[in-house]
């Protein structure tokens, strides 16, 4: 069903309707928004009886009466929750089914440990099943570049998902081997491919990865820069998806709709706002700021006000697919991917992610700011096999570009250093998020 347009309304709208109680009936801002408060008053009571960190926090559900007023509640940080994970628990350790560590490069260097009960796993999957159908259809055959070693890892989720809409996972993992990769995929005839954005563009953009019929692709886990998504549909000729999720949120967020403007959220298990990064102060529709999640439905480690260090947006006006689910826009990058450079400029990784995925034959890179004479940019540039010898001097060429890199460059601020190499197959880029090194 659509509304017109020709592009069919996000699977989540019906899905979260009957999650809701609503069943057959059409979704309404109005039920979802009585949904949504009734569930955060019920987080908040469960928080306040079972978990030590939000006792001391002292929120009550006795303070919130509309959603406006989860702006009076305090937020949780990455640091308390590297702090003391076990406060955040609200079941007996007996009850974990999955515990995640994430490492951190925080101030303390303590990892992050999160838990999920089997019922918090359970939501996850019912999400993947049907996020995964805006664009899987049943029979279809899904190659998975990420985690499926351990149960409950989120490929061994996203397998289970599959199964119950009807298609087949491939178990593959993160690619360790881009040849291989390439080698199981042409193997399998995979339509569907599943991965993180540099480990798929390295497989998009490897000699003979083009000729293969690859469909459909999402990538997760990391933000996607609009010149990577656009050169992955350039080499397969297909249609790229993004997600949007991390780990504290319970693995999945939010999904583009056929659309593809921006994330359908998971709103009956995850309560969004953006706020300003600095004040905390909420932002209307249309202002970027950080996102802030708080989770509805988990009861292993529920989580209030917690904040992504995401940078995004919520699009005003409604979705071509007609729902009337929000759309967040693409995350933008993050806040620790900012840095400045002379005493007014500032430098991210979103500006050089859009410059230097553009150039063809890029695969990944990594930049870092030192200061010697002055600031320097080194991008170390990993390219595709057969990538032309000019591509040095088009990197730079691209970076001139970016308004703050050209401006700097004109006045001394600032030098540029790059180097390329060839992406050898057995060091693809890894599943890790790409940050900018300051050295300074």
């Amino acid at each position: 069903m659509d509304d017109g347009t020709g592009i069919p309304l996000s699977p989540l709208e019906p899905w979260i309707a009957e999650k809701i109680g609503r069943g057959k009936q059409s979704l309404s801002e109005k039920s979802l928004t009585a949904y949504q408060l009734a569930r955060l008053r019920g987080t908040l009571r469960l928080a306040r009886a079972k978990s030590a960190f939000y006792r001391r926090q002292r929120i009550s559900a006795d303070e919130i009466s509309t959603l406006d007023d989860l702006a009076c509640l305090p937020f949780t940080t990455p640091q308390d929750i590297q702090d003391d994970p076990l406060a955040f628990l609200c079941v007996s350790q007996d009850e974990i089914a999955r515990v995640v560590t994430l490492d951190t490069s925080g101030t303390t260097g303590k990892p992050k440990r999160l838990f999920f009960t089997a019922a918090d796993q359970e939501l996850t999957i019912d999400f993947f099943r049907v996020g995964m159908s805006t664009f899987t259809r049943r029979g279809d055959r899904v190659l998975i570049l990420l985690p499926v070693a351990r149960p409950g890892s989120v490929g061994d989720l996203l397998f289970t998902a599959l199964a119950r809409l009807g298609a087949g996972g491939i178990p593959h993992g993160p690619m360790t081997n881009i040849d291989t990769a390439l080698e199981a995929l042409e193997a399998t005839g995979a339509e569907v491919v599943v991965g993180s954005p540099a480990q798929v563009l390295a497989l998009a953009r490897q000699p003979g990865a083009q000729r293969l019929a690859v469909r459909c692709v999402l990538l997760t886990t990391d933000s996607v820069p609009a010149s990577l998504a656009r050169a992955v549909e350039h080499a397969w000729g297909c249609t790229v998806f993004n997600h949007y999720g991390m780990t504290e949120m319970g693995l999945g967020g939010g999904v583009e709709c056929q659309a593809r403007r921006g994330y359908h959220l998971r709103e009956a298990d995850l309560l969004f706002e953006v706020v300003d990064p600095a004040t905390g102060r909420p932002l209307p529709e249309g202002e970027t700021g950080e996102i802030v999640f708080t989770t509805l439905t988990r009861r292993g480690m529920p989580l209030i006000r917690y904040r992504t260090g995401d940078l995004s947006h919520f699009i005003p006006g409604p979705c071509q697919c007609g729902t009337v689910l929000r759309t967040l826009a693409c995350v933008e990058g993050r806040i620790a991917n900012r840095v400045t450079i002379g005493p007014h400029g500032v430098l991210t990784l979103a500006e050089l992610d859009e410059a230097l995925f553009a150039v063809p034959g890029v695969i990944d890179f990594r930049a870092t700011i030192a200061c010697k004479e002055r600031d320097e940019l080194y991008v170390d540039t990993r390219v595709a096999p057969g990538t032309g010898a000019t591509a040095a001097a088009d990197l730079q060429a691209a970076m001139m570009h970016i308004p703050f890199v050209r401006s700097a460059l004109e006045n001394d601020a600032l030098s540029i250093r790059v180097e390329v190499r060839t992406q050898a197959p057995d060091t693809p880029p890894p599943l890790a998020k790409r940050l900018i090194t300051d050295l300074r």
